[in-house]
């Protein structure tokens, strides 16, 4: 099952995909127009449509949908590596031309490396996550996460959220697969941020979630 935000994500892009439908139908006849008009009066020269070759909308080409943050050719191996790996999957990737700065170094928190490292299993059609030792001891003890926020609800405060290792630089695409997010259920609201967010409480390394999540935090608070 896709989480709420997937769903809202869906209904906007195709709300997206309809918009540059209707502009390249429109496109086609303005040019259908002239070349109407140019046969009319005697004007064999083939017409040419400013809507049309303006226009990026491509119907013979699928649409593709990424991150706006550019990543240059004269880029680390590492960024080139990820450029082959869709959106949505994995453990997420923050590009060196990001305007989002880099999560700080913390010791008090806990390594996106340990939890973006599970490993996963397919069991009756189902790919399910299959953690180490090192993920399922976290199970029910008290820990720290930061990351950045992906709210799930309207408002300058949250109570619901997500926390991703990457930032989200596009608003059609999610930063990377489960493993990179942490579901956040907080007892106090925490405020919004375009930065790093800290959060302390109960972490849950979760078993057959209907929403396909790895790992929840619940009663938890915002920590400096």
């Amino acid at each position: 099952m896709m989480l709420p935000f997937q769903l809202k994500t869906i209904v906007i892009l195709i709300a997206s995909l309809t918009g540059l439908a209707t502009l390249n139908s429109f496109a086609q006849t303005t040019a259908n127009t002239n070349t109407n008009t140019n046969t009319n009066t005697g004007n064999t020269k083939k017409p040419t449509s400013t809507i049309a070759s303006s226009s990026p909308v491509n119907t013979t080409a699928p649409v593709v949908l990424s991150s706006p943050v550019a990543i240059s050719a004269s880029s680390s191996p590492e960024a080139n590596n990820n450029l082959s790996v869709p959106m949505g999957t994995g453990p997420g990737f923050h590009s060196p031309n990001s305007p989002f700065k880099p999560l700080p170094d913390r010791s008090d928190v806990i390594a996106w490396p340990v939890l973006t490292s599970v490993k996963t299993k397919l069991v009756k059609g189902r790919i399910i996550p299959n953690y180490g030792e090192t993920q399922s001891s976290l199970h029910k003890t008290t820990q720290r996460v930061q990351g950045y926020m992906m709210p799930l609800d309207a408002g300058k405060k949250q109570t619901h959220f997500i926390l991703s290792s990457v930032p989200l630089t596009c608003q059609f695409c999610i930063p990377g697969g489960p493993e990179s997010m942490v579901e956040v259920k907080a007892k106090t609201p925490v405020a919004y941020s375009t930065n790093a967010v800290v959060v302390e409480g109960q972490f849950l390394v979760l078993e057959n979630d209907p929403y396909g999540l790895y790992y929840r935090v619940i009663d938890a608070v915002g920590v400096k």
